[in-house]
């Protein structure tokens, strides 16, 4: 029988390639193309008064330079608003160059082609923009005040506000036996990925048509941009992403500004163009996350059990929305986490700022949420002298409540309902594997040699996989290989691999035997993207029911040839035999042959057909070699679309050490327990879990976009903003609970983002716990913790 590979821990086929230097990347390719540079603006809120390109004009290399003046019909309009919501009354999107005023810092003002990068660079330094500034509006406090406007037609900077709620959670907490107030802050971060942007456009004039290179999280969708900016068929736009070196919700298509540019210059000029974001442009221009303020209302009894809870947050939405109100929609949702809240009411304010735009960042609003809650949980238990973990357990959905509905609306317009999980049980784990219990012994040991160490711990709940669909196409070639094709891009998570291991079992073929194909719509032409923890969920979903399609299709035919009853017949190393023969009889037939039987042409073109001949039926004039309903060749193609969302979760538990002298932050333990349903491969799953650790301890204690108050990103370089190294990373414990999802064919949810959702929740409770001091802002670096040390000692 074939090995079953679903579950197991393969080694990725993707990682010999890429370690040993043989992957390629945007930047490897387009060497003989033109190369694109931006004059981008130094001013975070001004007028553009004039634009002076004399200077540039007598540079040797200089093909063209454009503005907005040059941007004609689409092109010149503004970018699409991508995910529209009725309470975003105010959605402002930028053009693709500047039109009369910039409202941050990078904003692109002036396209450059050249021949060479470096000349682009060049002439970019010639060309002479004239602004008349504008007061900068600088952080969530100052759009708050809105003693200045970052659009002049937007009244108090607010972009939207939206509510819900399940009742009167303000009458709730009024009429609780206990209260809390609880003011609470996320500070910028953003993703930065090794690789930046990129994009490489190739015009073919006798054909009319582009073919559009471009690291992008969601290449469908960029085809579609292009196709409605160019005004071009879409047939006449096909989009290939080749490697992708790390995303993280950046590369989540707008569209970029670049990613149509682009293609106009290459189409305008019928020369390929190429243009690779550099560091500082990647700073300065791409996409932040993370920014909120919170002011939270908590009641509860005297067993530390949510009667009423109502938050209110505003957002830094930045200076445009594109990406419309997807994160603090999540914010708002996924803040309850696994708790039953009581009563819940919840208000949020996004608003608009003079700087970098905000989209979603791995996690996309739930760190801050979980941030809030298990910070909630933390003060509830100080309170009333309740260990953290009894308070958690109290507050917990139990697994016969599960389907539970929250009673809210989440990101993709359904219900908030949670599927599956065991909440209890998981935290169990959790306490086993940190030691929870056994832990003040610890502390004694520790307080015994002068050292001051703490423990915390936060649970969140990860709505994973949403819709609206994925789709898949497997082909059976000749020689029994299996092409499979989706739509999602990938950035390094596996997915070759694991979507490798769905289709061999399904489809009763050889693993080694399978090729994966993503991202590419020459080869699949409709999906939605990469991120929201979705791949597993919603492309492995969409191509195991693809590979039963095609399995089923290659039963019926080899039931023809062997003259046998399809329900007789199984699929098992490639071979289509008689059920329990084990390969022993003679009636059985290789998956290649069955696809040449599948298309008659091939007899004369392909010398698999040999092997065929035996199978061979007689010509009948009288029968039609395609029936009713059928399609020749051994493919098909099938899509997956979810009645909603799928929710995995998980529960993280961290050790720290506080210097007593320097403040400084040191981790001795991390533990995560995580359920993700069922896993395909759980070494894949536990690489994303590292991989999101070591991004939650960054947000924790180190990543800050830190921004003056004329709108200047003072640290956009990687010598100015800290990031953990391997060093700060420390050795992650995992346990893993499986509740499969009932949502969709193979029971899995989501994984890539929950390693990261409780990171600062947790280290703020071990902070705490070390000092005895209130978190109450993320990230914390040493010198903050120290000047919290000072104000509780009273010390100016």
């Amino acid at each position: 029988m074939t090995t079953k590979m679903f579950g197991e821990r393969v080694p990725r086929v993707e990682d010999a390639r890429l370690v040993t230097g043989n992957g390629r990347f945007l930047d490897d390719l387009g060497h003989d193309a033109l190369e694109a540079g931006f004059v981008r603006s130094p001013q975070a809120h001004a007028r553009i008064v004039d634009i002076d390109v004399t200077d540039a004009l007598d540079v040797d290399g200089l093909v063209a330079i454009y503005t907005h003046e040059d941007l004609e019909g689409r092109m010149g309009e503004r970018l699409p608003l991508l995910i529209p919501h009725p309470t975003l009354t105010h959605g402002r999107t930028p053009y693709a160059l500047a039109k009369e005023e910039v409202n941050h810092v990078g904003e692109a003002v002036v396209m450059v082609v050249a021949t060479s990068r470096y000349v682009a660079e060049d002439i970019c330094d010639r060309v002479r923009v004239s602004y008349e500034a504008l007061p900068a509006v600088v952080g969530v406090e100052a759009a708050r005040a809105a003693a200045h406007l970052v659009h002049d037609d937007v009244p108090g900077n607010v972009a939207a506000v939206m509510v819900q709620r399940t009742g009167d959670a303000d009458a709730a907490v009024d009429a609780a036996p206990h209260r809390l107030e609880l003011d609470l802050a996320i500070e910028r971060s953003a993703s930065t990925p090794l690789e930046g942007k990129g994009v490489l456009a190739r015009w073919d004039a006798d054909d009319r048509s582009l073919l559009v290179h471009t690291s992008t999280q969601t290449s469908t969708s960029v085809r579609q941009a292009i196709a409605a900016k160019l005004d071009l068929p879409v047939d006449r736009v096909e989009v290939v992403t080749p490697d992708v070196g790390g995303g993280f919700g950046v590369k989540i298509v707008h569209p970029w500004p670049e990613e149509v540019l682009v293609p106009w210059a290459a189409r305008r000029l019928g020369r390929p163009v190429k243009w690779t974001e550099d560091r500082r442009e990647h700073f300065v221009s791409s996409a932040h996350e993370r920014g909120q303020l919170h002011e939270v209302r908590v009641g509860y009894d005297d067993d530390g059990r949510l009667l009423g809870l109502s938050v209110r947050f505003w957002h830094d939405n930045g200076a445009y929305v594109p990406y419309g109100l997807i994160v603090p929609i999540i914010t708002s949702t996924q803040l309850l986490g696994p708790y039953k809240p009581g009563v819940y009411r919840v208000e949020f304010t996004s608003l608009y700022t003079n700087t970098v735009i905000v989209t979603p960042y791995r996690g996309a609003g739930r760190p801050q949420g979980c941030f809030v809650m298990e910070r909630v949980m933390d003060a509830i238990a100080a309170d009333l002298g309740l260990d953290r973990t009894v308070v958690r357990e109290r507050n917990f959905i139990r697994p016969d409540e599960m389907p539970y509905d929250q009673g809210l609306v989440f990101q993709d317009g359904r219900q908030l309902v949670y599927d599956s999980g065991d909440f209890p049980a998981s935290l169990a784990k959790l306490k086993a594997l940190v030691g929870w219990d056994d832990f003040e012994a610890l502390r004694e040991q520790a307080r015994g040699e002068g050292r001051r160490v703490g423990i915390g711990l936060a649970c969140y709940v990860e709505g994973t996989g949403v819709g609206p669909y994925e789709g898949g196409h497997i082909r059976v070639e000749t020689d029994g290989t299996v092409v499979v094709s989706t739509g999602l891009t990938s950035q390094g998570q596996g997915h070759q691999t694991m979507l490798a291991q769905i289709v061999a079992d399904e489809l009763g073929v050889p693993f080694e035997r399978i090729q994966v194909t993503t991202g590419d719509t020459r080869r699949f032409k409709y999906a939605v993207g990469t991120f929201a923890s979705r791949t597993a969920v919603m492309s492995g979903s969409a191509v195991a029911l693809t590979a039963r399609t095609v399995r089923q299709k290659a039963l019926s035919i080899a039931a023809q040839a062997l003259e046998a009853d399809v329900e007789d017949l199984e699929v098992v190393d490639g071979l289509v035999q008689v059920k329990g023969s084990g390969g022993g009889s003679t009636a059985r037939i290789e998956l290649g042959t069955v696809a040449v039987l599948s298309n008659p042409l091939r007899y004369a073109f392909d010398e698999a057909a040999a092997r065929a001949t035996q199978f061979a039926a007689p010509a009948d004039p009288d029968t039609p070699p395609v029936g009713p309903g059928e399609s020749p060749g051994l493919e098909g193609t099938d899509y997956y679309s979810p009645a909603r969302s799928t929710f995995a979760n998980g529960m993280h538990a961290v050790v720290v050490e506080t210097d007593p002298d320097t403040a400084e932050i040191t981790i001795l333990r991390y533990c995560v327990v995580h359920d993700c349903g069922t896993l395909v491969n759980p070494m894949i799953v536990e690489g994303q879990i590292h991989g999101g650790v070591a991004q939650g301890v960054g947000g924790a204690l180190y990543e800050r976009m830190e921004y003056a108050p004329d709108g200047q990103l003072v640290n956009a370089s990687f010598m100015d903003f800290l990031m953990p190294y391997a060093t700060e990373v420390p050795t992650i414990e995992i346990d893993h609970l499986v509740t499969p999802s009932p949502l969709n064919p193979l029971g899995v949810k989501g994984a890539g983002e929950a390693g990261v959702i409780p990171g600062s929740a947790a280290i703020a409770s071990a902070i705490e716990d070390a000092e005895g001091i209130t978190i109450t802002s993320m990230p914390i670096s040493p010198s903050q913790l120290f000047e919290l040390r000072r104000a509780r000692e009273g010390r100016p």
